[in-house]
């Protein structure tokens, strides 16, 4: 069976994470993605574990490696008039524009969608902004950390009330952003190829973060409410809630619906008495003594270590999880077991693990085990392809007698 996508071609005009993302799964499909850069690479590619924190003198970017693996590399300055024009003919061939640009800037550039899609109306034009393309905040530049997570509340909620604001890891919001935009071309694709045109896919980190808490954020706008902070010490459901361990680990209970899993619950942690309790025999008697039942399952958890909780609840008819750290979840013997891991042999770095995609299919094989381009890699070969001469492709890729200036930085949306 051939790739989903074998035959699209995709044009990536973007930096950092979110765009690049999706045009990583984009590859993992089968298409043919061709990541423009600056000439110097943009400041991901260069970025180190050691410069994140990480005690690791890694010699590459993995984060650049995962959301730019199987993808072309070509460099352009595109504040040049010849780089421009150069782009606008590999744009000629594609199907997908990919970008995270200031709209503003799309437009100083002359790859807009407008302006695109007026030659090309088969042409699907992806764009991922910090605040959308409309209203005053249309050319703000953003990260997920501000425009998902401050400014949508989720930094807010997420926390117990009497703790300081929680912050966001990298990438968190931009990944859920990268799948919106590949569920918009992959809708856009399939309308264009049952003959259709093609369409402006809208993704703005802003909407991603108001879907993410969309089940808090419906009751608000139903109700006129705020949501409800989650306070584990006086929790709605004692059941959906997180207990210390002896060892200073933690164990998460997610049983939502408390009644089916009460008594398996009381039984697995050695506490069947507390079955037919009347103080907690039912879910409205549990959330008005909350606290109490709290302050019990917290002397419970802490007799025993996290290993020891793995132990008794093997097996049991309890939803929860062990709070991981990121260096065990590694070795998690599910995630091996579903191969959610790849394997990257890179021609400089060596075999180092990466994050595969966040899907398998069964007809497709989505391995994610290809390096990322080296910068420029590909600039003289996807040139040619555009029906470029060796001359005007020699033009175009002459380094700048001055330093580039405006060049380094397509704007992070």
């Amino acid at each position: 069976m051939s790739a989903p996508l074998s035959g699209i071609r995709v044009v990536e005009i973007a930096t950092f994470v979110a765009a690049p993302a999706a045009g990583a799964l984009l590859a993992d499909f089968g298409a043919e993605v061709i990541k423009v850069e600056v000439p110097g690479g943009e400041l991901i590619r260069h970025t180190r574990p050691r410069h994140n924190g990480f005690g690791s003198d890694f010699g590459g970017c993995p984060q650049f490696e995962m959301d730019n693996r199987g993808k072309r590399s070509l460099t352009l300055d595109l504040t040049r008039d010849e780089a421009r024009d150069a782009l606008l003919r590999v744009i000629d061939g594609a199907d997908v524009v990919l970008t995270n640009m200031l709209p503003g800037r799309c437009r100083r550039f002359g790859i807009d969608p407008e302006t695109l899609r007026a030659q090309r109306p088969a042409l699907i034009y992806a764009s991922l902004t910090g605040y959308g393309t409309r209203g005053k905040e249309a050319d703000s530049p953003s990260f997920d950390y501000a425009a998902l997570w401050a400014r949508t509340g989720l930094m807010d909620l997420t926390r117990d009330p009497a703790a300081v604001p929680a912050f966001l890891r990298p990438g968190v919001g931009d990944h859920s952003a990268a799948l919106s935009l590949v569920c918009g071309i992959l809708a856009a694709l399939r309308v264009r190829d049952a003959g259709g045109e093609g369409q402006v896919i809208d993704v703005s980190l802003l909407q991603t973060g108001l879907y993410l808490q969309g089940n808090d954020l419906s009751q608000t706008l139903a109700t006129g409410n705020p949501a409800p902070m989650h306070d584990r010490r006086a929790p709605r459901n004692p059941l959906w809630n997180h207990y210390e361990t002896a060892d200073g680990r933690w164990v998460m209970l997610v049983m939502i619906e408390s009644p089916r899993y009460w008594g398996a619950f009381v039984r697995a942690i050695g506490r069947p008495e507390l079955e037919h309790d009347p103080r907690f025999e039912g879910p409205v008697e549990r959330y008005r003594q909350n606290g109490e039942l709290v302050a019990i399952l917290d002397a419970v958890f802490a007799a025993h270590t996290l290993a020891e909780w793995e132990t008794k609840f093997e097996g049991q008819s309890v939803i929860w999880a062990p709070v991981r750290r990121l260096d065990e979840t590694r070795q998690d013997p599910q995630v091996q077991a579903m191969g959610y891991f790849s394997t990257v042999d890179h021609p400089e770095l060596g075999s180092f693990e990466t994050v595969g995609p966040p899907l398998l299919m069964s007809g497709h094989a989505m391995p994610a085990d290809r390096p990322a381009p080296a910068l420029g890699a590909d600039s003289s070969s996807v040139l040619r392809a555009a029906c470029l001469e060796k001359e005007e492709i020699d033009r175009v890729l002459a380094p700048r007698d001055e330093a580039p200036g405006e060049a380094r930085g397509e704007g992070k949306s």
